[in-house]
C-alpha cells in the first residue's frame, strides 16, 4: 500500500495567544484579526465596536458556543476568547460543582487543578477542530510575574507568564502556533543626581522566547515588533477574498514618539563610554568635501517586507531617503559614538524609537553628525 504523503502548507486556521499586562491593548489588537467574533468571558468588549456572541456565564455555555461556531464555521474568520484566565475560572467552577466542592483547593494535593486541566484540554480539542476548518483562534490573556530559579544558578529572576494555572499554561503554549507577548517598552535613564528614571512606554510585541517571558512563532516573524496588526497581517488572509489583510493598524497600539529611547527589557544600564554629543564630532572632513553617498539597497526591508523608514520621525526619514542612508547606519553612529546606550546584550535601539529631540538634532546638525561615522563606524562613504 502506497504512503499517503502530501506536501505544502495546509490551509488551516492559526492558533494564537496574545498576552500582556492590563491596558496594553490586547483586545484592540485581537479585534483587527479578519472576521473576528468575540467570546467575552470577562465583559471587556462592551466599549468596543466588535462582533460578539452572548457572554458565557458557565463552562458548558462556553463550550456550547464554541461548538456552535464550529457548526457555522463559514460565517466566522477568527474566534477570539477574551480571556484565557477568565475562561479557566469558568472551568474551575464547573469542576468544583460537579464534584460538590466549594473551591478548587478543596480537592487536596493539587488534584483539583489536574481535573480542571483535563477539562480545559477538552476545550482546546474543540478549538483545534475549529482551526481544522480554516477558522483562526485567538486567546487573549493577562500576564503575571513569577520568580524563576534555574537549577544551575544560585539566584532567581522575574519572568512574565500567562496568568493561568501551572497546569493550564503549558497546555495553552504547546497548543498555540503563535504566542505573542505584549508589553510597554521602557528605558531607564540616569538623571544628574544619579537616580534612574523610567521613560518611554511604546507598545511592543515579542514573538521569540527570552528569559524574561515566553513567546514563540512558526512563521519566521521578527523577535520584536511594534504592537500593530499590520506586522502579522500577511499570515491571516481575509476570509472573503483569500488575500492578506494589508495596512491594518490598531490605533491603541500605534508606535509613537515618546520623547525617550526604549529597550527590550524593563531596565538597562547605560554603557560606560562617556556620551558623545553631535557638536563634539571630530573635524575629519568638511561638509564641502563630503563625498556622495554610495547607492544602497532598496527602501523595502527584504526580511520583513516593510519600508525601511516606516515609523521614523518624518523630517529625519525624508533626510535619510534623500541621502540614501540606511537606518542601520544611523544606529551604528549613535551607539558607536555613545550618544545613546545599548540595550541588553548590546542590542541597538531602532531609529524609529529615538526620542523626537534627538531626531531633530540629527537633522539640524547633519554635517557634524555625519562626521562621527569617520571615527566610530565602518560605513562606506
Amino acid at each position: 500500500m502506497a504512503l499517503n504523503i502530501t506536501r505544502g502548507r495546509e490551509a488551516k486556521g492559526i492558533k494564537v495567544i496574545l498576552y500582556g499586562c492590563e491596558g496594553i491593548g490586547k483586545t484592540t489588537l485581537a479585534s483587527h484579526f479578519p472576521g473576528a467574533v468575540f467570546l467575552d468571558t470577562e465583559g471587556s468588549t462592551k466599549h468596543f465596536d466588535v462582533a460578539r456572541l452572548p457572554r458565557p456565564t458557565s463552562w458548558e455555555m462556553l463550550k456550547a458556543e464554541v461548538q456552535e461556531v464550529t457548526n457555522h464555521a463559514a460565517e466566522v474568520g477568527t474566534l477570539v476568547i477574551d480571556t484565557a484566565d477568565w475562561a479557566e475560572r469558568l472551568c474551575n467552577q464547573a469542576v468544583c460543582e460537579k464534584a460538590g466542592k466549594a473551591g478548587i483547593e478543596d480537592f487536596g494535593y493539587g488534584k483539583g487543578y489536574v481535573f480542571a486541566a483535563e477539562e480545559f484540554g477538552r476545550l482546546l480539542d474543540l478549538l483545534s477542530q475549529l482551526a481544522e476548518q480554516g477558522v483562526h483562534v485567538v486567546f487573549t490573556a493577562h500576564a503575571q510575574q513569577r520568580k524563576v530559579e534555574l537549577p544551575d544558578q544560585m539566584d532567581s529572576y522575574d519572568k512574565y507568564e500567562l496568568k493561568c494555572s501551572k497546569q493550564v499554561s503549558p497546555m495553552l503554549k504547546e497548543w498555540a502556533d503563535m504566542v505573542l507577548f505584549c508589553n510597554f517598552k521602557t528605558f531607564v535613564v540616569q538623571s544628574e543626581s544619579g537616580k534612574g528614571k523610567a521613560q518611554g512606554g511604546e507598545r511592543r510585541m515579542y514573538a521569540a522566547h527570552r528569559p524574561a517571558f515566553d513567546a514563540k512563532n512558526r512563521f519566521g516573524l521578527p523577535d520584536e515588533m511594534p504592537m500593530d496588526f499590520g506586522q502579522i497581517a500577511h499570515l491571516f488572509p481575509n476570509p472573503t477574498t483569500g488575500h492578506p489583510v494589508q495596512n491594518v493598524t490598531a490605533p491603541a497600539s500605534s508606535p509613537t514618539h515618546t520623547g525617550a529611547p526604549t529597550t527590550t527589557e524593563s531596565q538597562t544600564t547605560p554603557n560606560t563610554m562617556p556620551p558623545t554629543t553631535i557638536d563634539s564630532a571630530p573635524e575629519v572632513v568638511s561638509a564641502a568635501q563630503e563625498p556622495e553617498v554610495q547607492a544602497k539597497e532598496p527602501d523595502i526591508d527584504p526580511f520583513t517586507g516593510r519600508d525601511l523608514y516606516e515609523g521614523i520621525y518624518p523630517p529625519l526619514a525624508d533626510l535619510l531617503r534623500t541621502k540614501n542612508v540606511s537606518p542601520v547606519d544611523i544606529q551604528d553612529i549613535v551607539h558607536g559614538a555613545g550618544i545613546l546606550p545599548t540595550g541588553p546584550n548590546g542590542a541597538y535601539i531602532e531609529v524609529r524609537d529615538y526620542p523626537e529631540g534627538l531626531c531633530q538634532e540629527i537633522v539640524s546638525k547633519w554635517d557634524s553628525f555625519w562626521k562621527l561615522s569617520q571615527q566610530y563606524c565602518n560605513v562606506p562613504f
